[in-house]
């Protein structure tokens, strides 16, 4: 391909594999550079459409060339300055610092960009931080935003990932001072680094947007070295423009495969997942450490990746909040403090306590749990073959149950609405022993949630009840409308008589 030869793919060593955007989608050959881990080979495979075989270059530069085209047609753009833009891009996503998310690489027109810059990517070998790399990245990734939407949009979703792995790394404790003054520090960077870049492009194309008059004071100083100075020098250099081109700009995200790609092991200012994860391989699922614990000092893995309280998360929220355009989407559920399965019965898969793996009639199901205090407060859904609209459902249906308890409405009011509810995907239930069979997904969920935090089982159902099609009993096969049907009249009979 021209314009792979003399750019920063020559020479760049690729490794092929067989593999699926998840664990039950078909495999598919992979090509992407030799040194990254087969998760991002699996986020590539979701990220590129179709089941051909696919490589980093070619998918890449499909989203560069439809950039630079976009906006050179609009004047963004200028002939000599794509090839530098293009190196750019190109050498965030090979360094892994940063890429557009998941509707660029499949090439969504009608989605709404964005662009994620992966923080502990910028970490240094000495133990600093590339201010001045991130401060360039933020500015190549309002460019790449804004000739992707040919400079039509006045609002980009510039963000970035991981915070809770670059706290890590420098041995800082999600819930203390010294993370929240680092993550302030970081979205400070992030939104004068954008509103400056904005400013640049201002006094070129002309502004559309005035210069705030008030502007949130970004932290004195940080327990990272620098920060603070970049912040405010990046904040003073966005207020010095004649005017902006965008009126917002920095907005997090929930994550999707880009973050994964990426190696981002969470979206935003989400905590640490936890110290361990589950891997699936040939041998079975095992337990590794998170990237978070691999970056932490060894001696305070525990310590710094421990349960992260509901008030530490709106800490940082709040933290973070006054130099975001938007507010930050809520963190799925927390990680749950390890439980010990009854023995001798196998135990239920966990997660180190995090995560409850089973089959459902065929379909893979995960139920996050997140306690406070011994109490269950939050449930989150992860569904392997579900449609989006499904899953979406799903998702909403977890985020209101999780507010309600959160407001203290009784794990048993929940139990007592959801368990034995009927609807596909229903039947046999693996990798759960206490739990044979279920109605539906929510059924599973609920009655194993009674028997983990209100110790004591449910029955279970009978085996036609989870037949396929069935609606066992008679009394739910009528309709289920909220007022009877109206009588139908018996129409008159009529005789009829054979004539030859």
């Amino acid at each position: 391909m021209a314009r792979i030869t003399g750019s920063l793919w020559e020479g760049v060593a690729l490794r092929r594999t067989r593999i699926g955007a998840d664990p039950d989608a078909p495999p598919r050959a992979v090509a992407l550079p030799e040194t990254w881990e087969d998760e991002a080979a699996a986020a590539l495979a979701a990220l590129a459409p179709g089941d051909a075989p696919i490589t980093l270059p070619r998918v890449a530069e499909a989203w560069i060339a439809r950039a630079l085209k976009s906006g050179g047609k609009a004047g963004l753009i200028t002939p000599r300055e794509a090839p530098q833009l293009a190196e750019g891009w190109r050498a965030l996503l090979l360094t892994r610092r940063g890429a557009p998310g998941a509707e660029t690489w499949r090439g969504d027109a009608r989605a709404e960009p964005r662009f994620v810059l992966n923080l502990p990517a910028f970490l240094e070998p000495e133990g600093g931080f590339d201010l001045e790399g991130y401060t360039e990245a933020c500015a190549l990734g309002v460019v790449f935003l804004d000739a992707a939407t040919g400079g039509k949009a006045t609002k980009l979703r510039l963000g970035f990932a991981d915070l809770a792995g670059l706290l890590s790394a420098l041995g800082l404790a999600y819930d203390s001072a010294g993370a929240r003054e680092v993550a302030a520090g970081i979205a400070a960077l992030t939104r004068g680094a954008a509103e400056a870049q904005s400013g640049r492009m201002a006094e070129r194309l002309g502004a559309r947007e005035p210069v705030a008059l008030i502007w949130p004071e970004p932290p004195a100083s940080t327990p990272l070295p620098g920060l603070a100075a970049a912040a405010r020098a990046a904040l003073d250099a966005a207020m010095a423009s004649p005017g902006l081109r965008h009126q917002a700009l920095v907005a997090l995200a929930p994550a999707d495969a880009a973050e994964a790609l990426l190696g981002a092991e969470t979206a935003g200012i989400a905590p640490a997942p936890g110290a361990t994860r589950a891997v699936e391989t040939l041998a079975g699922v095992v337990d590794v450490p998170t990237r978070a614990a691999l970056r932490a000092p060894q001696s305070r893995v525990a310590a710094l990746l421990g349960p992260v309280s509901q008030a530490s998360r709106r800490a940082m929220q709040a933290a973070v909040t006054p130099f975001l355009h938007a507010a930050p989407p809520s963190p799925v559920a927390l990680p749950a403090a390890p439980r010990p399965a009854p023995a001798p019965r196998p135990a239920l898969r966990r997660q180190a306590g995090q995560t409850l793996h089973v089959t459902v009639g065929g379909h893979r199901v995960a139920l996050r749990t997140a306690e406070e205090d011994g109490a269950l407060r939050e449930i989150a859904f992860s569904l392997s073959k579900e449609g989006a609209a499904y899953r979406s459902l799903m998702d909403g249906f977890a985020q209101a149950v999780s507010l309600g308890l959160a407001r203290g409405v009784p794990l048993s009011d929940y139990v007592e609405a959801f368990a034995y509810t009927r609807f596909g995907p229903a039947g046999a239930v693996e990798g759960d022993p206490d739990i044979p069979r279920a109605t539906s997904v929510l059924d599973w969920a609920f009655r194993r949630l009674a028997m983990d935090y209100l110790g004591g089982a449910l029955p279970q159902p009978e085996a036609e009840d989870v037949a396929p099609g069935s609606l066992s009993r008679v009394a739910e096969q009528s309709p289920l409308l909220p007022l009877d049907l109206p009588a139908v009249a018996e129409r008159p009979k009529r005789n009829l008589r054979v004539v030859a």
